[in-house]
């Protein structure tokens, strides 16, 4: 496991872990709870999360990264930043959860930077069922992009992968919650 991925580690389970009894977004009750946003604000956290999409989306012929605002949000920034400091540099955009309801009442923020059909990656903080990522997937192809990749810092192994696949993508995960306690006490 590489240097990088450690150090998000040992950050995720300090800012963001959190054991007890929880419900969350799905309906679901936890034994834990992994709140992204404590570690996607932080200036090192954001810099390791940005960095390590980047590498994971290396690869994949994507002009942008986009997710469901609030979640997403920092991580899309952190992202774009990275992408611009490393040579190929990625537009952002958000999907909001209801249209702006004045202007031009949509649900997908920064298309300025897009034309349609490009390829874009779907970054999300945590996938437990994959509802409301793909709830925003939904958007952004209603919007003329084409997703190509979907992307997560935490897949927590409840099915969401699965959901994922079924709606025809595959999720990349930055960790899965046993790497992640794994990676945390290298």
């Amino acid at each position: 496991m590489n240097d990088l991925r450690i150090r998000l580690a040992r950050l995720l389970v300090e800012k963001s872990y959190r054991e007890g009894d929880f419900t969350l977004t799905s309906g679901r009750k936890s034994d834990y709870y992994f709140d992204c946003k404590q570690t996607a604000l932080h200036a090192e956290g954001s810099w390791l999360i940005g960095s390590l999409f980047n590498d994971l989306l290396r690869d994949v012929p994507v002009v942008g990264v986009g997710g469901m605002t609030l979640g997403a949000d920092p991580l899309i920034s952190a992202t774009t930043v990275i992408s611009h400091e490393r040579g190929r540099p990625l537009a952002g955009f958000i999907v909001r959860k209801q249209p702006k309801g004045h202007g031009t009442d949509q649900y997908v923020e920064g298309l300025a930077n897009f034309a349609p059909g490009d390829p874009v990656a779907m970054l999300e903080d945590v996938v437990t069922t994959g509802g409301s990522l793909l709830k925003a997937c939904e958007r952004v192809q209603a919007a003329g992009l084409r997703i190509v990749a979907v992307c997560t810092v935490l897949d927590r192994e409840e099915g969401g992968r699965q959901a994922i696949r079924d709606a025809g993508y595959d999720l990349i995960s930055i960790f899965t919650r046993k790497e992640l306690v794994e990676a945390a006490r290298s």
